[in-house]
C-alpha cells in the first residue's frame, strides 16, 4: 500500500499559511477544520508544519503572547517529507522514528497532499480486517 492510494482515498486538500501568520490566525483554522496542523508555504516551497504541539510549546514559552508569533516563530523545520510512492510501513516509520504526526506529501518537490498518523492507522486497520475476512473466508471454504 502506497501513500498514494491514501491521498486518493483521502484527497489532496492541504491547509496551509505564509510564514507570517500569526499563531492566532493558525489556531482559528485548525479549530474550524478540526485539524492537528498546517503546512507553512513560502514561494511554492513547504517550509515548516505548524502543529498542535508547536502551538503548546509556543504557550509554555510566551504565554498568551505566542498568538501574536508569527509562524515562522514556531514552526518545526526542517519538514520531514514522503513520496507518494512510498509505502504506508515507511511512514509509519518515519513518523514514530521522528516523533512527528503529519507528513507533507512532495512529488518531485512539489507539494500533493499530506498524510496523518490518523490517516495511516486508519488504512492499517482496513486492510487487517480485508485481509482477516479473506482468510475466514478461505478457512470457510476449505
Amino acid at each position: 500500500m502506497t501513500i498514494a492510494t491514501i491521498l486518493g482515498a483521502k484527497g489532496r486538500d492541504v491547509a496551509t499559511v505564509g510564514p507570517d501568520a500569526t499563531v492566532g490566525e493558525i489556531v482559528a483554522d485548525l479549530t474550524t477544520r478540526r485539524i492537528g496542523a498546517v503546512l507553512v508555504l513560502q514561494a511554492d516551497a513547504v517550509v515548516g508544519v505548524v502543529s498542535e504541539r508547536d502551538v503548546v510549546r509556543g504557550l509554555a514559552a510566551h504565554q498568551t503572547a505566542v498568538l501574536a508569533l508569527r509562524a515562522s516563530d514556531v514552526m518545526t523545520s526542517p519538514v520531514i517529507t514522503i513520496a507518494p510512492g512510498d509505502s504506508v510501513a515507511k511512514a509509519m516509520e518515519l513518523m514514530t522514528d521522528r516523533r512527528i504526526r503529519h507528513l507533507p506529501v512532495l512529488d518531485h518537490g512539489r507539494l500533493v497532499g499530506l498524510v496523518s498518523i490518523g490517516d495511516l492507522v486508519k488504512q492499517r486497520i482496513a486492510d487487517a480486517e480485508r485481509e482477516a475476512l479473506a482468510l475466514k473466508d478461505y478457512i470457510a471454504s476449505g
